[in-house]
């Protein structure tokens, strides 16, 4: 019989995995690297495993999504982070304060590091912040979500197998776990989830002040501009909103258009997942809804919205139904007119649900968009680069993706965070090398120790200096 998770003992597997950190002193390049390619094994040789189990926990998971987005992804993170870290480490020559002195940065690592993972790409969001976590030398302990059980039992089993548990740990358990980890004395914690819990690990955090890294999502909006094509916009904003069904922190939560575009981004839409999914429910690309509650939840925003006077457009193939409560596969659908009071406004969706919005000028949607939290990403669609520049520097969001969707997500050189409501801090090649990393200043005084005469008495000579460089 395991023993049960408390916050006692994970106090003490916390406090002993940084006596190990410090009793083997930092981590050479040669073990991080190494570190980091057991990792990549880990997932190679295990990939069927990992993705039978997150099947397992959706109900039905699409075998290529997890393939691309979390083995494939997870993968080049820790391949980026291999081959660069090398690099990563030198120490930044500073210029020289005053004659013979120097002056660098150098990058420590933390020590431990707690990650929180969530359920929607269970394998991709515990090992893209490990790859950075590693990279920079430090030990990890993960909490994965109790969402996907199978996956989460899986991982630590592999995590056992790969990694000295001093190494890289594992905690399983429920909502009462999670809350239990966050309020440990990390050197750094992740959460990666919604921002109500977000805010909660934030408070847990701080009693014993760990910094955090928080990736908490929010409404991600798509502005089409008047001069982009409404063709390429509905299939490239549909493209996303059906991957994973749309169970994404950075999916497209609702576009904002031109009113005379409407019927034509509808048109595009429809024929597009029509061709694409010529059929759902049976279909082994489209993936259910992770739970019944969030099932349920999901119906519950398409009805408040019919309720208010929103006019619902089922993108379902003919013949079948728009969701499915046994398989919880729900097809995509537009919710045309989505007004504010509306709930399907108001929430992150997480689902194949879109709202649309629509506008007489495009400086009403821009108002809007400022007027509501900073999203985790922003997506313009047009074509003119003023405009698109227009819209980078008037907006403020965790990325900004122009006539696309959720590209940067897999771009290694570039951070991946969010700002204000969505988030706080960012990952992703170097920038997860240096946010899980010490910046700390070195200093060497030259021989003499001029730098340092200045501060000794008596001033008058000193004090004549500075008033005569001043004008006294």
């Amino acid at each position: 019989m395991s023993t049960p998770v408390t916050a006692t003992n994970l106090a003490a597997t916390v406090a002993a995995m940084k006596r190990a950190h410090i009793q083997d002193g930092p981590a050479s390049a040669e073990l991080r690297q190494d570190r980091l390619s057991r990792a990549m094994t880990l997932l190679s040789t295990h990939h069927r495993e990992l993705v039978a189990a997150v099947n397992a926990d959706f109900g039905h998971r699409s075998a290529y999504q997890t393939l691309a987005a979390d083995i494939m992804s997870s993968l080049g993170a820790l391949r980026h982070a291999r081959e660069h870290l090398t690099q990563w480490m030198q120490p930044e020559e500073q210029p020289a304060p005053a004659p013979g002195m120097q002056a660098r940065i150098q990058y420590q690592p933390l020590g431990v590091v707690g990650i929180i993972s969530p359920w929607n790409f269970p394998i991709n969001l515990a090992f893209s912040p490990l790859a950075g976590v590693l990279a920079a030398g430090n030990r990890a302990l993960i909490k994965p979500s109790e969402l996907t059980p199978r996956t989460a039992e899986l991982l630590a089993e592999l995590f056992g197998r790969y990694f000295d548990p001093m190494e890289i740990g594992t905690v399983l358990g429920d909502a009462s776990v999670g809350a239990a980890f966050s309020g440990q004395a990390f050197d750094h914690l992740i959460f990666t989830g919604g921002t109500n819990v977000g805010r909660q690990v934030m408070r847990a955090a701080a009693e014993n002040l760990v910094p955090v890294t928080l990736e908490l999502g929010g409404k991600s909006p798509v502005l089409v501009d008047t001069d982009a094509d409404i063709q390429t916009t509905a299939e490239r904003v549909l493209t996303v909103k059906t991957f994973n069904a749309g169970q994404i922190c950075i999916a497209p939560d609702y576009v904002m258009l031109p009113a005379s575009a409407q019927d034509d981004f509808v048109t595009h839409a429809r024929a597009f997942v029509s061709r694409v999914f010529p059929t759902l429910h049976a279909n082994p690309d489209y993936t259910a809804i992770i739970s019944e509650r969030h099932f349920q939840r999901l119906q519950a925003l398409l009805d408040d919205a019919r309720a208010q006077g929103a006019t619902v457009v089922e993108l379902q193939p003919a013949g079948e139904p728009l969701a499915d409560a046994a398989t919880r596969k729900m097809a995509p659908t537009l919710v045309l007119g989505a007004t504010d009071t509306m709930r399907v406004m108001q929430e992150e969706i997480f689902g194949p649900i879109l709202p649309i919005q629509t506008y007489a000028q495009p400086d009403e949607a821009l108002a809007y968009i400022n007027d509501h939290p900073r999203p985790l990403a922003a997506y313009y669609f047009g074509q003119d680069p003023a405009r698109q520049q227009r819209f980078a520097d008037l907006t403020t969001s965790g990325a900004l993706v122009v006539n696309d969707v959720m590209t940067h997500a897999s771009i290694e050189s570039v951070p991946f965070g969010g700002v204000g409501p969505s988030g706080t801090g960012a990952y992703h090649g170097i920038h997860g090398f240096r946010r899980f990393s010490h910046a700390k200043a070195v200093v060497v005084q030259s021989p003499g120790g001029e730098y340092n005469l200045r501060l000794r008495a008596p001033y008058a000579a000193a004090q004549a200096h500075i008033e005569k460089m001043l004008g006294g």
